[in-house]
């Protein structure tokens, strides 16, 4: 999918680690809701509070998922999976575009 359709877009950003990650909310008319974001190159954690679908759409990172101990590299469009009440750590190396899909 290229584009959403019949969404509302919250106008306040979420801003993250002095403004090195951005995203906007969209919520779509069945009540979920995505993120759309930027990172710029550096190092990252965050934690989960729901199941979420990190969507790379441009960008090269490294992410390290919880439980493991392996990064996984990502150089290309390319999802992943963290799981509810987690954390996962990001290397980011270039602008990175994504989408966080949030689930129950």
């Amino acid at each position: 999918m290229s584009q959403y359709n019949n969404v509302s877009v919250v106008k306040q950003a979420n801003v993250y680690f002095e403004g090195k990650v951005t995203s906007r909310a969209v919520i779509f008319e069945d009540g979920t809701k995505v993120t759309l974001g930027i990172m710029l190159p550096g190092e990252y954690e965050f934690g989960t509070s729901q199941k979420e679908i990190m969507d790379i759409q441009s960008g090269e990172l490294s992410v390290l998922l919880p439980g493991k101990s392996d990064w996984l590299e990502i150089t290309e469009p390319q999802a992943f999976e963290v799981p509810a009440n987690a954390s996962f750590k990001l290397k980011v190396r270039t602008v990175t575009d994504y989408i966080c899909s949030y689930l129950d």
